[in-house]
């Protein structure tokens, strides 16, 4: 394998062979080191997306900065990728910026100027940080975006729009978006931190055809009291069972039912896909019938995840710890081949309705804001078979046996609760052999998994 090129001969590549010119801006000033971002203690990034309704002049500019996005973002894979398997070249997001400026020059691709160069340029960002997460090991290598498949995004920094705080309303604006001269339409369903100028807004458009705005503002999140058991200083903790008979089963017996909403719109569905199936590729027509599948599906995920916010939300004002199960989500959705591939495919169904990502991805940025601490029980624990009265381990158990006794002790267990005893006490021993271990005045933080606790000792 032939080594990296780097140096005169990696410049002399990137400009005669990729198009890429050398860096000439800045390069008489004298270096300035970079000062430090200073923030108040305790600030914290926060998203909050509202919808709008965009004039048609705004959503035909916006469809074509999609476009623009979509296209820069390809090409600048492309580019790396070439540079790298012809050259042995790396590129960068400085070197891919450069090579946006030669793009706009082209006659062909002239068309590039019409959208702002900062959004081009957060697309190459955007970019960079795909490549940086797969040469960390933590993501797949970057593909292409789809027209089709891809999420149609653009983001804006505070070079990209006009925000003029509604003086009468606080916490609301007005907002122009850049190459735009009338502002957004947008319903402001909740205030934002009144003064704050957010850092980033992000347009997105989903496959219902919905515009919705993102603004990633930094403000200071106050920690929610301490929720301590009545009569003493123990922290309140709850262990939670998450299911498919239940969605979510508490240590105290209360059960979250499981909304189903897939089984619930289940002949809509079909019949609708039926409708598609019978429309040519390419009419107008089908296009219409995919927009009502896919109006359908984004009323079953704002359900979902409104039952999910709330739910959490409760927890988290309620209980100082929470404890779950580390669930291996990926794989319960492996696909089965062979005699029960039906019955896998109906589970792997069920599995995805519940959205057990979301409750607990939810979970922990919740628990980080309002200052709680949530355990994650190592998968293997045996939460269902062992009995929480007396801890003994008893057999495996089917899915179908809801209900069982422990054979040493005789205590009637459900499930699903005995489940979430058992996790809540291994939740607690693990949050005070962490706990007792931390320096004086320092707190538990605020996610505690078992397989990174040091010198963790089996459970009884």
């Amino acid at each position: 394998m032939t080594d990296r090129v780097t140096g005169e001969e990696a410049r002399r590549i990137k400009r005669e062979h990729l198009g890429v010119g050398d860096r000439t801006k800045h390069r008489a000033r004298k270096a300035v080191p970079l000062r430090g971002l200073v923030r108040e203690a305790g600030t914290q990034q926060r998203v909050y997306r509202f919808r709008f309704y965009p004039t048609p002049e705004q959503s035909d500019q916006l469809l074509q900065t999609f476009g623009a996005c979509r296209w820069v973002y390809n090409e600048g894979r492309a580019l790396r990728v070439k540079a790298w398997e012809d050259h042995r070249v790396s590129l960068g997001f400085a070197e891919t910026c450069r090579a946006l400026t030669g793009w706009k020059r082209l006659p062909e691709t002239a068309w590039l100027k019409e959208t702002s160069s900062t959004v081009l340029q957060q697309s190459l960002r955007h970019l960079d940080a795909a490549f940086s997460r797969f040469f960390k090991g933590s993501a797949k290598y970057p593909q292409r975006k789809s027209k089709h498949r891809s999420k149609d995004s653009a983001t804006y920094v505070r070079t990209g729009f006009r925000w003029a705080e509604d003086p009468e309303h606080p916490g609301t604006a007005s907002v122009t978006l850049a190459k735009q001269t009338t502002p957004l339409d947008v319903r402001w369903s909740r205030p934002l931190p009144p003064g704050q100028l957010p850092v980033k807004l992000t347009v997105t458009r989903d496959r219902a055809g919905r515009f919705f705005l993102s603004a990633l503002v930094e403000e200071v999140i106050t920690p929610l009291p301490e929720a301590f058991i009545p009569g003493g200083r123990k922290p309140k903790a709850v262990g939670l069972d998450l299911g498919l008979a239940s969605l979510v089963t508490l240590d105290d017996g209360e059960k979250l039912p499981h909304p189903r909403l897939l089984k619930k719109y289940e002949k809509e569905l079909s019949s609708l896909q039926r409708s598609l199936h019978r429309k040519q590729r390419g009419s107008k027509n089908r296009g219409k019938a995919r927009e009502r599948i896919a109006r359908l599906y984004a009323a079953i995920g704002d359900v979902r995840r409104d039952l999910l916010d709330q739910f959490t939300t409760r927890l988290v004002r309620e209980n100082q710890v929470l404890v779950v199960e580390d669930l291996p989500i990926r794989n319960l959705l492996r696909a089965e081949t062979g005699k029960g591939r039906r019955r896998k495919a109906a589970l792997n169904r069920s599995i995805g309705d519940a959205a057990w990502g979301e409750l607990l991805r939810q979970l922990r940025y919740k628990c980080a804001w309002y200052g709680r601490t949530l355990v994650i029980v190592d998968r293997f624990f045996p939460s269902t078979r062992r009995c929480s009265a007396c801890h003994a381990k008893g057999p495996k158990l089917d899915l179908s046996v809801r209900e069982w006794t422990c054979a040493e002790c005789g205590a009637a267990h459900d499930r699903d609760v005995n489940a979430a005893v058992n996790l809540r006490d291994e939740g607690m021993r693990l949050y005070w052999l962490v706990a007792m271990g931390l320096p004086p005045g320092r707190v538990p933080p605020a996610v505690i998994r078992a397989s990174e606790v040091v010198d963790l000792v089996p459970a009884a």
